[in-house]
């Protein structure tokens, strides 16, 4: 069975990015997938080379898999192909000088590139995302109710749901659990129903490029289920802090 290392808020951080690749090289285990869950770009000047560094890989690296992450929306209404061309959750979040920094940072080319990337992977029972199935904005933390976790684990469909929003490593276990549910609508409703939840989990994978001198990621064996989180010190200068 394949080993997984899973990324998540590279953020144009190319050195951290190299860091985490250097660590992969290390690892006692072989690392045969390799997932990017969004959030590959940000507010960092060194953006264009990161993305470059993506799609070419070096040769017996392994080629990223890539889906979009919120600052790739962000991107997408900046140049007025996203959902939200007036950017109101961006302008809410940051400053215009941030902003500008954004744009400044990725070309209309590679956005055009960053389209072309999936909203997520479902592999084996798992789902691999940066925020959840609601949207890519969707923070998922180790203080989310239950309610509202087991509601997002089983809108994925999956049995272990991996995102990358928070930036935070953790894992949350799902206990098997009943669901009741009911349908009103305006003419009738529905007799009330009950779902069996079998047990779930949701998986932080970290950040790897907001801290200026640490990295973390996760590495998956779908063999064994088993996860571990891993931190990778660095130096290096960044140009913003998200």
């Amino acid at each position: 069975m394949k080993n997984w290392a899973i990324l998540s808020g590279i953020e144009g951080n190319l050195a951290a990015y190299e860091a985490v690749l250097a660590d992969i090289k290390r690892l006692k285990i072989r690392v045969d997938e390799l997932y990017i869950l969004g959030d590959l770009v940000g507010p960092t000047a060194e953006c264009e080379k990161l993305v470059q560094r993506v799609r070419s890989p070096k040769r017996g690296e392994i080629e990223p898999q890539i889906c979009i992450g919120w600052w790739e929306e962000q991107c997408f209404n900046l140049h007025g192909v996203g959902a939200n061309p007036d950017v109101a959750e961006f302008r809410e979040k940051y400053s215009a000088d941030t902003i500008k920094l954004l744009w400044d940072a990725v070309s209309r080319q590679s956005v055009e590139w960053l389209r072309s990337l999936t909203f997520g992977f479902h592999e084996f029972d798992c789902l691999l995302i940066h925020g959840s199935t609601v949207s890519a904005s969707d923070e998922l933390t180790p203080e989310t109710p239950p309610p509202v976790m087991l509601d997002r684990v089983v809108r994925a469909d999956a049995n272990t749901l991996f995102c990358g929003r928070s930036g935070l490593a953790f894992e949350y276990q799902l206990q098997k659990s009943i669901i009741n549910n009911s349908v009103q609508t305006l003419d009738f409703q529905e007799p009330p129903s009950t779902i069996s939840a079998t047990p779930r989990r949701a998986i932080g994978v970290g950040n790897v490029g907001r801290s200026p001198d640490r990295a973390t990621y996760t590495l998956y064996d779908p063999d064994t289920d088993l996860v571990k989180f891993r931190n990778v010190s660095y130096s290096a200068r960044k140009g913003f802090g998200a």
